[in-house]
Order: C-alpha cells, then structure tokens, then sequence
C-alpha cells in the first residue's frame, strides 16, 4: 500500500493520465499520431528533476511537464494541451484510490475467511451473553463471529461500492467548461484508465466523493475497533474467554512477568481513532471556493495516504489476530455457571407465567432468588430456585431441569449461520 503513495507513483500516475489523453487526442484527429508514439517512447521523469524544477517555479504539475518534455523533445509540445493541473491532478489520483480500494479489498477478504473459519470452529462453543457488560443469556462464541463476519461482508460491499465512486477522471480543462478541450477526449481518456467521466466537475473532481472514501475507510475501521474492544474485553484476567497469541520470548511488562496484554487490539483500537479524525477533514474539503481553490489539496497530501496505509495495516493486523486467537471453551463454560445459572432467569420467569402466576408475581419471586445468589459468594440461583416453596409448587424437578439447559438458547442459530455459510 505505502508504494501506492510515493512521489514516484504518484508521477507515473501523472504521465499516465498525460499520455492516455495524447491517444486520444490521436484517435480523434487533433495531433499527429507519430508524435504521440515518439511521446509513448520517450516520455519519462525522475522525481529529483521534478522536485528541483519545483523550487524554482513552484508549482508541481509544470515541474512535472517540465522535466518530461525534457525527455520528449520536440513532440512534446503536444502534451497537455487544452488541459489544467486538476485534470492530471484528480485523474492521477483516482488511479491511486482505485489501486489503493484493489488492496483493501483484497485484505478484507482475508479478513472474512479469517472470521469464517473462526465461527465454524466455534459454532457450538457456549459462552455466556452480555448486555451493560452483565451477564444476560447464553450464546456461541460462533455466533459472536457471525455478528463480525456480516458486518465484514457489508464492509466488503461498501467498499465495493465506494470504489465506483472514485474511479472518476475529468479532462475538462481550467474552470470545467471543455473550452479548449473536447468531452469526446475526456471519454476515451477515461475508458483508456479504466474510469468514468465526471458527471460535472469545476475546475476539480468535487470533493465529496474523496469524503465518501474516507468515511467508508473510516466505517471499515470501526468496525475492527469494535472486534479488538470485543477481544480485549474477553481478554480481561476476571473473564478470559479468548487471548491474543502470545509468542515465545514475547513479553508484556518491564515491571510484572506475568502480564500477557492485548496490544494488537489495542492498536488497532488506537489507528481507529486516527482515521476517524481524517473523517472530519474529508467532509470540510468539499466545501472550496467558486469552482476551485487548493485548501483541499495540502489536507488531501497526508489523509489519503495516511488513512489508506492505516487501514490496510488494521486489516492485516486483525486478520492475523483472528487467525491466531486462544480461545478457552473451559472459561467460557465456567463464568456461564456463575452464580448457579443465574442467566436463566428469564426461562423460569417464562415457566412459571405459563402456569398462571402473573408476570409481576412470578418476576418478583424470580429476581429475589437471583439476587440473593447475585450478592452472596458462591450462591447458587438453581438451588435457591430449586428450594422456593411457590417455585416447587408450580415447577416439576423436570420442569426446572429444563429451564437450566443452554441448548434452548442456541437451537435457533443454525438459521443465522446458513445465511452466512458458516
């Protein structure tokens, strides 16, 4: 990804962009075709050049030509003509999006087989449920991951989609008008790139698309920050449902040995936040002067790179995180049956209703018993449901048996995990 980003990619975006406007250009009448296969054989750059031009005029793209009619010669007269900066400019950078949406995609991908493969691993790992970070009802550590995995897939689409919205070039000319340059140029320029034409740009490609591709990155980011929290939560030593691997030789405190800490969720938890605030610049970019001003362009030099880079990290570091990840089926079945199934309150709510006890009897008498076994060291919400004289009269030992089975909890699940294939 950071390849995608350099100067130097960046330039040979640049001459692409240039070069594919010639053919154009060529195929529609209006320069000679042997100029423009002497402009294909000769032309080139070298980023010193163009930065040592640029001291002295000031200005990148006329470095830029510069330095390639440098290399041209004579046929180099027929580069850029009609054109503005922003027509090379926009256009070069829609290549490098493109390229950068390409890379994403393709470690989001891994990501969602990452999950996937989880989630079927642990389709049947009971783990305890949590609302307010409490205890609620039982679920599957695989049905956790079918949460990640669809919000993946929607991500994949999103990013999908937001890739059509950057694949835009314009070949337009200064203030957008095609005053000195045709739309049929603009057209085949485009095709020739693998984009489409704006539908109406000014002087620039509007800015609310780069918006929509940093906020679409940023959304993609959130997401991972919500799996690292999921994880560093689990990871905590009171729970310890999952753990990061932990390598040979790794260590985690310069002061306590022990310590076995989640520090790639938790840096990805932190690139989250960056991007995030990349967010809020994108959306005060769309906003410039009449058809065009350069306040956008400085913001555009560091968020772009920046927020593509971090990303892709974030996806790599997450897809080997998942890959990797120690879960502890044991833990997970032993903070279940805390407080002796307390989690099953609701079920005995249910049954006890389904016997004619009103709904505000039958709650009453249920919460005292899990509070008392809440509040006490050891207590045991079965034995005390178990031992309630109204509990005993309305409840068979069956009955109650049955209120306590995980597996009612689980036996819909099976449908979540055939919409994902898992």
């Amino acid at each position: 990804m950071g390849g995608l980003w350099t100067d130097t990619y960046k330039l040979k975006t640049w001459l692409q962009v240039e070069i594919a406007v010639c053919e154009a250009q060529a195929e529609l009448g209006y320069i000679p075709a042997d100029a423009v296969e002497t402009i294909k054989a000769k032309a080139n750059f070298d980023p010193a050049r163009v930065l040592e031009i640029e001291q002295e005029v000031r200005h990148d793209v006329i470095a830029f030509l510069t330095n390639v009619n440098e290399y041209v010669g004579d046929a180099g007269r027929y580069i850029h003509l009609g054109m503005t900066s922003s027509d090379v400019l926009d256009t070069g950078l829609a290549l490098q999006m493109v390229a950068s949406v390409d890379l994403l995609l393709a470690e989001t991908e891994n990501l969602i087989q990452a999950i996937r493969w989880q989630a079927q691993q642990h389709r049947e790992t009971v783990m305890i449920g949590r609302s307010h970070g409490i205890h609620a009802e039982p679920i599957t550590f695989g049905f956790k991951l079918a949460g990640w995995l669809a919000e993946m897939l929607r991500n994949r689409d999103r990013l999908v989609q937001v890739r059509q919205s950057v694949a835009v070039g314009k070949i337009s000319g200064a203030v957008g008008t095609y005053a000195n340059i045709e739309p049929r140029v603009e057209a085949l320029t485009c095709q020739k790139l693998g984009l489409e034409p704006d539908t109406a740009s000014t002087q620039v490609v509007s800015r609310d698309r780069y918006a929509e591709y940093v906020q679409v990155l940023a959304l993609v980011a959130a997401s991972l920050e919500r799996f690292s929290v999921e994880i560093r939560n689990l990871q905590r030593s009171d729970v310890l449902g999952v753990e990061e691997f932990f390598a040979k030789g790794q260590k985690g405190s310069s002061a306590m040995p022990h310590k076995r800490n989640p520090i790639r969720s938790e840096r990805i938890s932190g690139l989250a936040r960056v991007i995030r605030g990349y967010a809020v610049a994108a959306l005060e970019n769309v906003a410039l002067w009449h058809e065009r001003d350069i306040s956008h362009s400085s913001v555009e030099r560091m968020m772009l790179p920046d927020c593509s880079a971090t990303l892709h990290f974030m996806l790599v570091e997450m897809t080997e995180l998942v890959k990797t990840l120690q879960v502890y089926p044991e833990n997970m079945t032993r903070n279940l049956n805390r407080y002796g199934g307390v989690v099953f309150s609701q079920r005995v709510l249910l049954a006890l209703v389904d016997k004619g006890l009103s709904r505000e009897e039958a709650y009453r008498i249920v919460q005292s018993n899990a509070h008392s076994a809440w509040n006490h060291e050891g207590g045991n919400f079965r034995a005390l449901i178990e031992a309630d004289p109204t509990v005993q009269a309305h409840l068979s030992a069956a009955e109650i048996e049955d209120c306590f089975a995980a597996q009612h909890h689980l036996r819909h699940l099976d449908d979540v995990y055939q919409r994902l294939n898992i």
